[in-house]
């Protein structure tokens, strides 16, 4: 009797320990998007090349010479609309700067949905 006591609780345990980690991998990896180093789409390469220098590698943001540049994965931007997102880019807001000169209508539409779609897992 004690032995399937023992069993019992220790299956338990396993179950709990699975149904957490099973939790937790799901969140993680449905929330973070994707891996922008390893991307090789067109849209990566265009955030890499204009973006990950102030917002981080992997768009997580970071501190540019005591000034934040957030997070384009979570926070207020999951909050923009690719519209908004478009405007930001294009037309800047201190401290961020402008695009629109630097790069295409096209690229900025494209840049936009990657931070909603790939970034956000948003479907906007």
């Amino acid at each position: 009797m004690l032995k399937l006591k023992i069993a019992v609780v220790l299956l338990f345990f396993v179950f709990s320990f699975l149904a957490c980690s099973s939790a937790k991998s799901k969140r993680s990896s449905s929330s973070s998007g994707i891996v922008i180093a390893q991307s090789k789409t067109y849209e990566a390469s265009l955030y890499r090349q204009n973006c990950a220098i102030c917002h981080g590698a992997e768009g997580l943001g970071k501190d540019v010479n005591g000034v934040v540049a957030p997070s384009l994965r979570f926070g207020e931007i999951e909050k923009k609309s690719e519209r908004e997102i478009y405007e930001q880019i294009a037309h800047g807001k201190l401290p961020m700067p402008s695009f629109k000169n630097q790069l295409t209508d096209e690229e900025i539409r494209r840049l936009a949905k990657f931070i909603r779609r790939d970034l956000q897992g948003q479907d906007e």
